[in-house]
């Protein structure tokens, strides 16, 4: 799992190499562009993700104890919290679609840096898009993981299945910390 870790830090890593990059080229036009994320949908998310943190924590270690009911009943929250967060995102992702911003034959902005700006979208979707596909895969491995834990299988001697993939939505929610401040609060309004 480690190994594995180390290889999507070093791919989100790239994402963000190029981020800082592009950003510190253009950092008016980056600036203006994200204020067009929604700075309270950004915020609330922030919040679910750091909750669905402390659930998981408490799913590994309910399955480190033995207990069945609360191992189900954290990894179920963590799956609610993870599911309102892609929710949340479906809901920015629909309003970047109505206002034009997707990269793209149709990308309309009304500003002076638009071929910037537009770089900064299709790093926004990139980045945001990849973060959301891990937490989906995460889903699956969590409803998985309550099949499992509803018919005992972990316990004091046995919950590794339940600590890999608490490292696992740990290292999900992690990336979307450091995502949140470099596209929605750095600079905001109006450049460097």
């Amino acid at each position: 799992m480690w190994v594995f870790l180390v290889t999507e830090i070093m791919f989100f890593g790239g994402l963000f190499t190029a981020y800082v990059m592009y950003r510190t080229l253009y950092s008016h036009a980056f600036g203006d562009a994200s204020n067009h994320l929604d700075l309270t949908m950004g915020a609330f998310n922030t919040v679910v993700l750091i909750g669905s943190s402390l659930t998981m924590a408490l799913a590994v270690h309910a399955a480190q104890v033995g207990k069945r009911g609360a191992q189900v009943l954290f990894l179920l929250l963590t799956m609610l919290l993870g599911s309102v967060f892609l929710g949340v995102k479906v809901v920015e992702y629909a309003e970047k679609f109505h206002h034009g911003l997707v990269p793209g034959p149709y990308f309309t902005y009304h500003g002076p840096d638009a071929p910037q700006a537009q770089l900064f979208f299709s790093l926004y979707f990139a980045m945001t898009g990849l973060h959301a596909l891990h937490m989906i895969i995460g889903l699956g491995i969590l409803a998985v993981l309550v099949a499992q834990a509803r018919a005992g299988r972990f316990g004091p001697a046995y919950s590794t299945p339940v600590e890999l993939t608490g490292l696992y939505w740990h290292f999900v929610d992690i990336v979307w910390i450091f995502l949140f401040p470099l596209l929605y609060l750095i600079a905001r309004h109006g450049g460097a």
